[in-house]
């Protein structure tokens, strides 16, 4: 939306100019001064002709028109458009900074004596021609009152429409009594949450939502105006602040289930897990709305790393809709609940908004909603962030803000309504920045006044949301809004008193969606479970059928020579020698669990070709550029291959997979790292989610992270995915960490994922030069028998009693022992593969350990001492005697040089077969 500066410093002539040029072609002109002139052709049309004050020196047009002083108003109505946001008044507590919105009369060269005077412009604003003074009046009322709304970067103008509609033709429209008694009984129920908590539970660490109480009649509307808009099912994310009240006034959770965590005597399962504090557990619900309508209701668990749930949430919701509607995105709504200094400085809010269009990531459009406390535990506002508002990043996509004020309470309702509505309307992401205060410290133990004595001698003074209205409903309501108010007011009081009685609650009846029936029947992994894997081979004909599928394309399509001749090879390597390659392997499975009709996602930096270019799923037409994916025809009614770049992000997109696995157990989920040293840049989703989410939150995942790994002298960021610090991780079966050699191993692995009876995030440290390593290849007979192979003994070796030496070794290290041992005839050493580090095979190495019963073991890894598996062995494996060969000890994960490189391996192989 522009101001057309530039047109009131022109002539009026150029002015006419342009309005001929509309009436002969509207839509050769600019958006903004079509709806200008559309604006007059409505009001000639319904035949109110233009009226100037007597004291204008206007330059009036042939048909009567003053058009300079019309474009003036046309400005003024843009610029409140455009910067009302910055002089409403949203702040409850304090007066606000001055953001220079420069909206005076004057700056559009209008003045007082203007005021009287009727202008056409008024229509465009839906007041017909009226004077400045109702115009002026009406614009404060829409864009400068307790909502200012933020939207002036929308470059769609059927948005800027809808959104101008709403604010200046809707907005003002009184509410209905049933709506207020909804938002008193809201209201009511939040403060009585808190007031009942400050009595029986006095300083006991909570996170109220005292000053942002208005939060519950939010969501209400929000989740009551999505129900009557398609939605079934809503997914919210949110921090610890205001949870427990969210959970028994939004989600239904009764009081005397949320009390039993606070006073100890909820039932604790040990088996399933150490548990978690209790505003960090997730809740499921089954709810009927005001209008009687059914919707179910998410919250998902989180930690206290604020803003690392907003991932997970958007990629349940996408796996939701993908699962269960179709991938009819209407269906499903993912709520994003965030504090003001989070959503300012959590780098991952970027992350998951530079999704929200990405076809990989696209789940609808998310609502954002800021509890704004203007401050963020001690920290000032000013010193927090840079931009103007906390929710400024909404500008990047082009997402609206309707910032409002958290007292006004019917206020904050109409802007719910909008936001939902929008929502589905456009499928676009849009933000409610609902600027409240903290009533107490950063928990209930904590004073503000160290740092705030201003602000919390302001607050202590301030009334709660739920007196303001009730005094608003009071003072300025009709009669049947008083007696309302009364009633309300003596209800809230009564259900207090209950709630201190202990008067029982009935909870909620629930029905399970199909995938959490799934995850019901599923059980829970032993330490027996890891003795041996699941068959997971498929037959012969199964193997033939995918992999010829694999290896065609339809006539019409050209890929590039260099792709031919690399199916062409592997389909000779097949005929030839009855072998099957790395990527093959890898596509194979995924097909088998395809054509099985279960899901199999895909996403990560590069994945659909792979960083190595080893994977091709996806081929590309050399002379079109068109997709060909390779996953999508092995037969009718299969599921499709959903296989995605990502963005160039690690924290977010591993979030989303997490987030993605986590709503469905029979999808198969993988995150790819472009290298695995890059993966740290998701460790919070890594400690706080993968790590420990089954044992603090009960929830059991299986995504799979493919971390490229392995020594070749590419330097310190290009060799080490960081296997000591997953393995520093593992107790309690919590994840499978595996380090594969062979094709039909990591086959095995990722078809294991699905045929286990419970799930468990899978961590396989990848090849990346040993991708193409003929010695990696596996026969077909390994496809078609068995399942994953913990434990790989030495085929080289003839007779295990002259066996001096054993060499334990992981991944890439084996081919270069494999080597040497070839090339020295060493039938004294045997190379023995660990393939998955944890859970330990235990049962597999003590028969190893008898079999060679002779010889003195070794560890040999590649990593220096301090990294790799070697402390994680010594640690835990205690039933053998071992040494250890490996790098010295080393701050950088490798060398930088080529040549020291070469040295150190060197040294590692010879000192293996030397020592």
């Amino acid at each position: 939306m522009k101001d057309f500066s530039y047109i009131t410093n022109s002539h009026p002539a150029f002015i006419e100019s342009l309005y001929q040029e509309f009436v002969q072609n509207p839509e050769a002109i600019d958006p903004d001064m079509k709806k200008f002139f559309e604006g007059f052709d409505f009001a000639v049309a319904n035949g109110s002709g233009p009226v100037t004050g007597s004291n204008t020196q206007a330059v009036v047009a042939a048909d009567g028109i003053d058009w300079m002083k019309e474009i003036r108003v046309y400005r003024l109505i843009l610029g409140y458009r455009n910067k009302g946001h910055l002089l409403a008044k949203t702040n409850p507590i304090r007066a606000r900074k001055d953001r220079g919105a420069n909206l005076d009369l004057s700056f559009f060269g209008l003045s007082e004596a203007d005021m009287n005077t009727t202008y056409q412009a008024g229509n465009l604003i839906g007041l017909g021609a009226t004077t400045l003074k109702n115009i002026l009046t009406h614009l404060e009322s829409c864009y400068a009152s307790n909502v200012g709304i933020e939207f002036k970067y929308i470059s769609d103008q059927k948005k800027i429409d809808w959104l101008t509609n709403e604010m200046e033709r809707q907005f003002t429209q009184p509410l209905s009594l049933d709506k207020k008694k909804r938002i008193l009984e809201k209201l009511n129920q939040g403060v009585m949450f808190e007031k009942f908590l400050h009595t029986k539970y006095i300083g006991q660490k909570r996170f109220s939502l005292e000053g942002g109480e208005t939060t519950i009649a939010a969501l209400d509307t929000i989740i009551n105006t999505a129900a009557n808009n398609e939605v079934q099912e809503v997914v919210i994310g949110m921090a610890h602040r205001g949870r427990l009240n969210i959970l028994a006034n939004i989600m239904g959770k009764t009081y005397e289930q949320i009390f039993s965590e606070f006073e100890g005597t909820a039932v604790m399962d040990q088996t399933m897990g150490s548990g978690d504090v209790k505003y960090h557990m997730g809740y499921g619900s089954e709810i009927q709305t005001a209008d009687n309508k059914t919707i179910h209701l998410k919250l998902m668990p989180n930690p206290s790393h604020l803003e690392a749930v907003d991932p997970v949430v958007v990629g349940f919701a996408r796996a939701k809709a993908d699962v269960l509607y179709k991938s009819d995105f209407d269906k499903i709504l993912p709520i994003l609940i965030h504090g003001d200094a989070s959503v300012a400085g959590q780098g991952v809010v970027y992350e998951v908004l530079q999704m929200s269009n990405l076809l990989g990531y696209y789940t609808g459009g998310t609502i954002h909603f800021v509890i704004n406390n203007q401050i963020g535990f001690t920290t000032d506002f000013d010193d927090a962030r840079s931009a103007d508002y906390c929710t400024s990043i909404a500008a990047m996509v082009q997402a609206p803000v309707l910032h409002v004020n958290g007292d006004d309470a019917e206020a904050v309702v109409k802007c719910a309504e909008i936001a939902t509505r929008y929502r589905q309307e456009f499928n676009s992401d849009i933000f409610i920045d609902m600027v409240c205060y903290r009533k107490h410290g950063h928990n209930e133990g904590d004073d503000p006044k160290y740092t705030q004595p201003q602000l919390y001698a302001l607050i202590d003074k301030h009334q709660n949301p739920r007196e303001i209205y009730t005094q608003f409903l009071m003072q300025n309501g009709e009669s049947d809004a008083q007696q309302l108010a009364k009633e309300m007011e003596k209800k809230f009081w009564a259900d207090l008193q209950e709630r201190l009685d202990e008067v029982k609650q009935n909870p909620l009846p629930y029905k399970y969606q199909q995938p959490e029936l799934v995850w019901k029947s599923l059980g829970k992994a032993t330490e027996e479970s890891f003795d041996h894997s699941p068959i997971t081979a498929i037959a012969e004909t199964e193997v033939k059928r995918l992999f010829n599928n694999l290896m065609q394309w339809p006539a019409d399509f050209k890929p590039l020579k260099k792709v031919e001749k690399l199916l062409q090879d592997k389909i000779k390597l097949l005929e030839t020698e009855q072998k099957i390659d790395w990527a093959t392997a890898e596509l194979l499975a995924y097909g088998s669990i395809l054509v099985e009709g279960n899901i199999v996602r895909m996403s990560g930096q590069d994945v659909k070709r792979g960083t190595f270019s080893h994977r091709h799923a996806i081929l590309r037409d050399e002379n079109t550029n068109v997709e060909y994916n390779r996953l999508n025809h092995f037969q009718e009614n299969q599921e499709k291959f959903r296989i995605y770049n990502s963005l160039l992000s690690e924290y977010g997109v591993l979030g989303f997979e997490y987030g993605y696995a986590m709503a469905n157990p029979n999808a198969l989920v993988i995150w790819e790292a472009q290298f695995g040293d890059f993966c740290n840049g998701a460790q919070t989703m890594i400690d706080q989610f993968i790590a420990a989410g089954e044992q603090k939150w009960q929830r059991q995942n299986g995504v799979v992270m493919l971390l490229p790994h392995g020594y070749e002298g590419q330097g310190p960021e290009h060799s080490s995915a960081r296997l000591e610090r997953f393995l520093q991780m593992c107790a309690e079966l919590n994840m499978v960490i595996t380090n594969i050699t062979t094709a039909a191993n990591l086959f095995h692995a990722l078809r294991r994922q699905l045929s286990w009876n419970f799930r468990k995030p899978m961590i396989n440290f990848s090849p990346k030069a040993n991708l193409r390593n003929p010695g990696t290849y596996s026969s077909v007979n390994d496809f078609t028998n068995g399942g994953f192979k913990e434990l790989i003994d030495d085929s080289f070796v003839n007779d295990a009693a002259q066996v001096k030496k054993v060499l334990l070794c992981s991944g890439k290290i084996y081919f270069e022992l494999a080597d040497q041992q070839q090339k020295e005839n060493r039938q004294d050493v045997a190379v023995v593969r660990l393939e998955q580090l944890y859970p330990l095979p235990h049962k597999q190495l003590e028969v190893l350990h008898k079999k060679y019963n002779k010889a003195t073991w070794f560890w040999v890894q590649e990593e220096p001492l301090n990294m790799g598996a070697a402390s994680f062995l010594q640690m835990n494996l205690k039933s053998i005697n071992f040494g250890v060969i490996s790098r010295n000890a080393s701050a950088a994960t490798a060398t930088g040089y080529a040549k020291v490189h070469a040295a150190e391996q060197a040294e590692i192989i010879s000192t293996a077969f030397g020592i």
